[in-house]
Formats: C-alpha cells, sequence, structure tokens
C-alpha cells in the first residue's frame, strides 16, 4: 500500500474530482487487512506510549468529510487499545454564544494537545472555511468589523482567512505539535447507501438528522469549499492527505498507517534516567526486597 499517494502534493493544480473515492488496495483479502491494521495499532500504542513519557512533542489528528464519511468510525477503530490518558477527542459543533465572543480560532486553541498528548479533532477550524463558506451567514454570527452583510464575504475575505489558518498551525508545529489533516473523500452514492442504512437499522436511528438531507442538497458546494480550503492549506510543513472513504476498511488502514509513519518521523523516546534516580531506585528496590525475605 502506497500510503504517501493520499498526501497531497501540488496544491496549486489541486482538482478534488479526480480523486477516487474508491480504495487504492486490490489485493489483499479482508483478514489480511484486518491483520494489518491490528499489527499497525499495536505499534502505534506502543509510540503513543512513549510519546505520553516523553511528555515534550504532541500529535494534532484532523479529521474532516462529508456527513457519514466515517470520521467516528475511524476513530474508535484506530484509536482502540491506545492508552486514553493520552487521547483525547474533540467535536466542533455550533458555537456557543461565550465561543462566538472571541475570534473563529479560539475555541480551538483550548483544546490543542497538551505535551505528550494526541488530540484528534473530530471536525476542525476547517469548518469556518466549508460550511461557512456554503452558508455565509453563518459568518455574520462574528459580528466582524465591517462585515455586516453576505455581500461583503468576498474573495478577498476567504484569502485571509486561508492565510490565518495557514499561520495558525505553522505556529502551533514550531511550538512542538505536530500535525495530520484528512479529508475522507465519500462519493455522493456511498452516503445515500450509508444514510438509507441508518434508516432501516434501528440501532443506528440515533445517528439519522434530517439536517443531513438538507446538506446533502448543497453536495457540490460543499465539495468546492473543500476543494479550495485543501487548495490553500495543504502545506508542506502539514500537507492534507485524501482518503478514499467508499471503502470503511482500507480508509482505517490508511489513516492507521500515515499515523504510525507520523509518530516514527517523531521519535519520541522514554526521557533518561541520572545517576542519582538510578542509586535511589537500586537503593528502594533493595528495601523492597528485604521487605519481602
Amino acid at each position: 500500500m502506497n500510503w504517501e499517494k493520499c498526501r497531497v502534493k501540488s496544491e496549486k493544480n489541486f482538482k478534488l474530482y479526480k480523486i477516487s473515492t474508491h480504495s487504492m488496495v486490490i489485493h489483499d483479502t479482508e483478514k489480511e487487512l484486518r491483520e494489518q491494521l491490528a499489527s499497525d495499532i499495536e505499534e502505534i500504542a506502543k509510540l503513543q506510549y512513549k510519546l505520553f513519557a516523553e511528555n515534550r512533542q504532541s500529535l494534532l489528528i484532523i479529521l474532516q468529510g462529508m456527513d457519514s464519511a466515517g470520521k467516528d468510525g475511524t476513530i474508535k477503530h484506530i484509536m482502540n487499545g491506545i492508552n486514553p490518558q493520552g487521547v483525547w477527542v474533540y467535536s466542533f459543533r455550533h458555537p456557543t454564544v461565550s465561543e462566538l465572543e472571541h475570534d473563529y480560532l479560539w475555541r480551538h486553541t483550548q483544546k490543542l494537545p497538551e505535551h505528550g498528548q494526541i488530540t484528534i479533532f473530530n471536525r476542525s477550524h476547517y469548518e469556518n472555511v466549508v460550511i461557512s463558506k456554503v452558508h455565509p451567514e453563518i459568518i455574520l454570527t462574528e459580528r466582524l468589523p465591517g462585515i455586516d452583510n453576505v455581500h461583503k464575504i468576498d474573495k478577498d475575505f476567504w484569502k485571509r482567512r486561508y492565510k490565518q489558518i495557514n499561520y495558525f498551525e505553522k505556529n502551533i508545529i514550531e511550538n512542538g505539535t505536530e500535525i495530520l489533516k484528512f479529508f475522507l473523500h465519500l462519493s455522493k452514492e456511498e452516503q445515500s447507501k450509508r444514510f438509507i442504512e441508518r434508516i432501516e437499522n434501528k440501532e443506528k436511528h440515533w445517528k439519522f438528522s434530517t439536517a443531513d438531507i438538507t446538506e446533502r442538497g448543497f453536495w457540490e458546494d460543499y465539495q468546492h469549499a473543500y476543494e479550495q480550503a485543501i487548495k490553500h492549506t495543504s502545506k508542506k510543513i502539514a500537507p492534507w492527505h485524501i482518503i478514499p472513504a467508499d471503502d470503511k476498511l482500507n480508509a482505517h488502514l490508511l489513516i492507521g498507517k500515515i499515523i504510525l509513519e507520523k509518530l516514527k518521523d517523531m521519535n519520541p523516546s522514554f526521557p533518561p534516567v541520572n545517576k542519582k534516580d538510578m542509586e535511589l531506585m537500586n537503593q528502594a528496590k533493595i528495601k523492597l526486597q528485604k521487605s519481602h525475605s
């Protein structure tokens, strides 16, 4: 599996519609794929344990995609077996009254990972250049100076916002937090199948929302908004990865592989023990052994 093909390398010529929503994996059986995913998760858990112990670096994972693209399932399957002390997941919905009293990046800054942690944003600050672009009236709730009607939210506005996000991420990375950005690329046909499954399966009724059907009517607008966001914010230090999401298992495998490779590059290590601390530990060991004799 060549997971590097998922990375957006030439953002200037990026066209989302040219990328397949179907998996690039065609040879492995489901059993082999599940075994590989289990193996990768085991390796991720080991590196995450070192990251937590090292307490110097951190990792931010951003998941974006259309409704039913598989963001929740990705979190469930890939983070399974990892120490929950070192992993946090946040979902960003409509901002609260308090959050609207600050700039749009403020609430995301509050949830950035601490040293030694992995944090997952299930939807993220990119909602402010995706859903807000499809429904620009949302921008008016931010009460920005000089923006008192949707006609003032022009191309220059969005260019400024893309730059703000790039600066935001650059600052995060320069201060010790690596970023992985995933767009789960789902076809409209597959989304329809998954919505129908939610309707027909009683155990998935809670996932169904009529609002999702309404937003489906803006499909092309969302595809364009995502394309523009990815095009303007996929940078060398924080590139986007486009994950074919029609096949859930292969999507999980690709994302797991990319997370594993990122953690390997970060190369976390257990903090060294100095000579004095080692002597104290040996003394404690001797006392403990005597207490059992």
